[in-house]
């Protein structure tokens, strides 16, 4: 069966915070398929906002989600983006929706300053996390039970894994391919991308 991959979008998210991840997921499905290493397709990836409303997003790009926060299915991954996290950090739907959401799920991502989302959730107290390089110290003072690493691609703690700006989500999405279906898909699925994947965060 396939694992749900939801992806959280809001107003002024960063379009490839969210569209890097939705790219790996859905590129390692039909390369996993065509590799015959799944006979079906591992993910189901789709995009959640607390309405069934175009979002506008960073830069203006408009998206419609597939589900709002009362109907998402069941997240297996659990993807939070990054952008101006200002109107989700202060929406406490949205935050409580994070927080019940990441529960069951078998791997909660955060990307950019999607850590931010996460920490007020209350998800990541006592972890060691990272973020986009300009918002390490902002991080560092509003979640100061969080241990904020800079340089670093992604951070990976287990079932909580944090990642640094924009690129950096494409990054961990192939690492998160690999630690579920194997390094060979992920792999492959960063040569189907034409992405030179960093391996080591």
């Amino acid at each position: 069966m396939a694992l749900n991959v939801v992806i959280l979008v809001y107003s002024e998210v960063e379009v490839l915070d969210f569209a890097g991840p939705f790219e790996v997921f859905s590129t390692a499905c039909r390369v996993a398929i065509r590799d015959r290493k799944a006979q079906t397709a591992p993910f189901a990836v789709s995009m959640v906002a607390t309405a069934r409303e175009p979002v506008r997003t960073r830069g203006g790009l408009m998206v419609l989600p597939h589900h709002a926060l009362r109907d998402a299915p069941k997240a297996d991954v659990l993807i939070v983006p990054g952008g101006v996290v200002t109107e989700p950090l202060e929406n406490p739907s949205t935050i409580d929706w994070i927080r019940r959401s990441a529960e069951p799920a078998k791997i909660v991502a955060a990307v950019c300053t999607g850590a931010f989302l996460l920490g007020r959730a209350g998800l990541l107290d006592g972890l060691t996390v990272t973020t986009h390089w300009e918002y390490i110290a902002d991080l560092r003072r509003m979640f100061p039970r969080l241990t904020v690493v800079d340089n670093k691609a992604w951070v990976d703690q287990g079932k909580f894994v944090t990642s640094g700006g924009i690129s950096a989500g494409i990054d961990m999405s192939l690492y998160l391919v690999g630690r579920l279906l194997g390094v060979d898909v992920a792999r492959a699925t960063a040569r189907q991308m034409e992405y030179r994947w960093r391996e080591e965060p």
